[in-house]
C-alpha cells in the first residue's frame, strides 16, 4: 500500500477517538495484567523536575488521564496527534500540566530543536509512513540526554483474532507484519540514538462477552466499510459458541517499550 493510501486509512480510521475508545474497552475490561499499561508505561519515564514532554499520537489522552495524578506539577506537557478529530475532541479539564495542544505529524514536528526532555510515542510509530524522517525528528527535537518511548507490539500479538477475521472473510495479517514493532524496534531505533533498551509488558485478554470484541474486530482498519449486518451476526455466533463451550476467549498480548536516549 502506498504511503498516500495508508495515510488516507489512518485519517478515516482516526478521524475521531471512536474506534480507538472501543480498543481501550476491551483491553481494560478483560486484562489479565497486573498492572495498568499506562500506569506500567509511565513508571519507565525519567525526566527532570521541570522537564518538557511531548506525547506524539495522544489520541483520546488515556495515558494522561491514567496518570495525572503521577505527574510533577513542574512539568509542561504538550499533546499532538495527526487527527484534528482527537486534538479537537480531547478533554483533558483540570490537567495543570497541559500547556499545548496541536495536530501535527511525527515526520515534520512542529517545534524547535532541542525543546523536550522526553517524547513519548505510544503504540503509533507502526502507523508512520517513513520511519527515518519521524526518528530523525524526534532525536532533534530531544534535548541531549532526552529519551524517546515508545510502545509497540510483537508477533504474536492478539493473533486469535485472525481467527475471526478469517470467519468474515477479512484480512488481519498486517497485524503480524508492523513496520515497527518489538522484533525490529532496536535495529530502527540504533543509528538514531546513543542507547537503546527494550522492555516488554506480560499481558492476555480473557473475554467473557462477545459485543465488546464484536465492537474491537469492527474498529479494525481492515473491517472499515466492509462488514455487513450478517457478517456480525454470523461473528456473534462463533463468539458466544466459543465463550458458552470454553467460559471465555483467550487472546495473547505482545506489547513492549524502547527507550531510546540521546
Amino acid at each position: 500500500m502506498s504511503p498516500l493510501n495508508e495515510t488516507s486509512l489512518l485519517k478515516q480510521q482516526y478521524r475521531d477517538g471512536t474506534n480507538l475508545d472501543a480498543r481501550i474497552a476491551l483491553h481494560a475490561r478483560f486484562s489479565t495484567a497486573t498492572q495498568n499499561f499506562h500506569d506500567w508505561l509511565f513508571d519507565h519515564v525519567d525526566a527532570p523536575t521541570n522537564a518538557r514532554v511531548l506525547e506524539l499520537g495522544c489520541g483520546t489522552g488515556q495515558l494522561w488521564k491514567t496518570v495525572h495524578a503521577r505527574v510533577p506539577r513542574t512539568w509542561r506537557l504538550v499533546l499532538t496527534d495527526l487527527s484534528f478529530g482527537m486534538v479537537s475532541g480531547l478533554d483533558l479539564t483540570g490537567f495543570r500540566n497541559l500547556t499545548g495542544l496541536a495536530q501535527s505529524d511525527a515526520q515534520a514536528i512542529p517545534f524547535a530543536d532541542a525543546t523536550f526532555d522526553a517524547v513519548i510515542a505510544n503504540h503509533m510509530l507502526y502507523h508512520v509512513p517513513h520511519l527515518p524522517r519521524a526518528f530523525a525528528e524526534i532525536r532533534r527535537v530531544l534535548r541531549n540526554g532526552g529519551k524517546l518511548y515508545a510502545a509497540t507490539n510483537g508477533a504474536g500479538h492478539m493473533a486469535e483474532l485472525r481467527e475471526f477475521g478469517d470467519a468474515l472473510g477479512i484480512d488481519y495479517s498486517y497485524m503480524a507484519h508492523l513496520s515497527f514493532r518489538l522484533e525490529n524496534g532496536a535495529e530502527l531505533l540504533s543509528p538514531y540514538f546513543e542507547s537503546v533498551s527494550r522492555d516488554d509488558f506480560d499481558n492476555a485478554l480473557v473475554v467473557t462477552e462477545a459485543e465488546p470484541l464484536i465492537a474491537y474486530v469492527r474498529s479494525m482498519r481492515a473491517a472499515m466499510h466492509t462488514v455487513s449486518d450478517e457478517q456480525v451476526r454470523q461473528l456473534r455466533a462463533i463468539l458466544n459458541e466459543r465463550i458458552a463451550r470454553d467460559g471465555a476467549i483467550r487472546i495473547r498480548k505482545k506489547t513492549g517499550l524502547f527507550v531510546a536516549c540521546k
